[in-house]
Order: C-alpha cells, then sequence, then structure tokens
C-alpha cells in the first residue's frame, strides 16, 4: 500500500476523516483455495502450524526493467513488487506478528534488490521462511509445515481458468489433493470492495493488516541493508 507505515497511518486518517472505504489490493486473497487450506488447518489433521515457506518469483524481462532501476528506498527491487505477497503469505498461517526477522539480498548497481530471502521468527520454534527473486524460474508457493504433517499452495497466483490443486501429507502416511473449482480473483475481489463501498462494511483486508505487512517489509529491508537480525515494534 506504501512504503512506510507512516504513509499507512497517513491514509488510514485520511479514509477515516472522509469517510472512504480502503484496501490494500491482495488479489490472491480472494481466491476460494486459501479457505480451502484455512480449513484443513483447522480439522486439525497436520497439527499445530510451526513453520511457513512461501516462494514468489519470476524471470525479469526487459519491459520490466523499471522496477529495478531505481534504489529500494525509492520503491525498486523484487521486495516492493513481487515481495509484498511472499510477506503477506508468510504472515497469514500464524496468530500475531512476527517478533524478529533476518533476511539477505543481491542488489544490482542501482541499489535494487533482485532476489531476496529472509525469516521471521515468532518465537517458540515457529518461523515463517520467504523468498522472492526476478533471477528464479517462476514459482508462486507456498506450504505450511505443522507438526503432524504439511499443505501445499502450489499456485498462489492461481490462473481463472484453472482449478486449483491443494495438497497435504500426515506423518501417518496420509496423501490427499483437494481440487477447487477454478474462480477468477480478481473478479472476486472487485466484487468484494464494491460490495464494502456500497454496503459500508469492513474489507476483508484491513488497514491494520496493511500497516503490519508494510511494518514487516520494513524492518526485512533493514535487515538487509545492516545485515543483523532486526525485532519488529
Amino acid at each position: 500500500m506504501a512504503l512506510t507505515v507512516k504513509d499507512i497511518d497517513a491514509i488510514t486518517q485520511a479514509a477515516k476523516e472522509k469517510g472512504v472505504t480502503v484496501m490494500e489490493g491482495f488479489m490472491y486473497r480472494f481466491h476460494p483455495q486459501h479457505d480451502a487450506v484455512r480449513e484443513i488447518i483447522e480439522s486439525g489433521v497436520i497439527g499445530e502450524v510451526r513453520t511457513v515457506s512461501s516462494r514468489f518469483a519470476f524471470p525479469m524481462k526487459p519491459a520490466r526493467l523499471y522496477r529495478v532501476n531505481r534504489p529500494i528506498a525509492n520503491g525498486g527491487g523484487a521486495m516492493w513488487d513481487i515481495g509484498p505477497y511472499a510477506i503477506h503469505t508468510a504472515r497469514l498461517w500464524f496468530e500475531g506478528e512476527p517478533k524478529a526477522v533476518t533476511a539477505v539480498a543481491k542488489l544490482n548497481e542501482h541499489g535494487a534488490d533482485l532476489s531476496l530471502t529472509g525469516i521471521f521468527d515468532y518465537g517458540d520454534g515457529k518461523f515463517a521462511q520467504f523468498e522472492m527473486s526476478f533471477e528464479h524460474a517462476r514459482r508462486s508457493v507456498y506450504e505450511i509445515i505443522g507438526t503432524l504433517g504439511g499443505v501445499t499452495c502450489h499456485a498462489t497466483w492461481q490462473p481463472a481458468d484453472e482449478p486449483a490443486k491443494i495438497s497435504w501429507w500426515t506423518e501417518a502416511g496420509q496423501h490427499e489433493t483437494v481440487e477447487v473449482p477454478a474462480a477468477d480473483q480478481f473478479v472476486n475481489e472487485i466484487e468484494h470492495f464494491s460490495s464494502c463501498v456500497l454496503n459500508n462494511t469492513d474489507p476483508l483486508l484491513s488497514l491494520q493488516d496493511a500497516r503490519a505487512n508494510c511494518n514487516a517489509i520494513v524492518a526485512t529491508l533493514q535487515s538487509v541493508k545492516e545485515g543483523k537480525t532486526i525485532t519488529l515494534d
């Protein structure tokens, strides 16, 4: 939504004063496959969530070089492009926010990150790993590992004309694939937001969530810059 938490606070205040609805545009959250993942977790079949891993990447093409021709401070690089999705999916499956983050990155001559990877520490041995890159083959996947098994979302940016497949497994030897009917996450997002505006209801993605995501991103980039673990406020 913005490059700083301060800017998101300003957006929040302005929206409150003017009585308007604001929502960060994470279209992926409006595909029903993520509800299927939630149902698997809440069934208890994979046990308590201990680790989340999210990976988002695609090879940079000439038409998109504007993404990396400026430094991170000005919104350049993989983190400010595809990174917010990886950070959001890493945060989605834990209660509360991470306590600390450690990250490393490869920067180009403009000071933009071409590849970045890191880990959030949620305490008590719970971690969220994330990766984003303009130098890797295309990926948009996340995996959740619990005490009894795991579940994988194979295409977070799911094409609208294809059914989604969610796979899960357990230590007891179970292996299942759940097929979710095709859905257009962009259309679903627009319809949801339109309904919120028309009916004066709260969006699925709150401004508090946008603030927390930005705070996590800023801390991650600070870790890259300073080469050390950063404690989140």
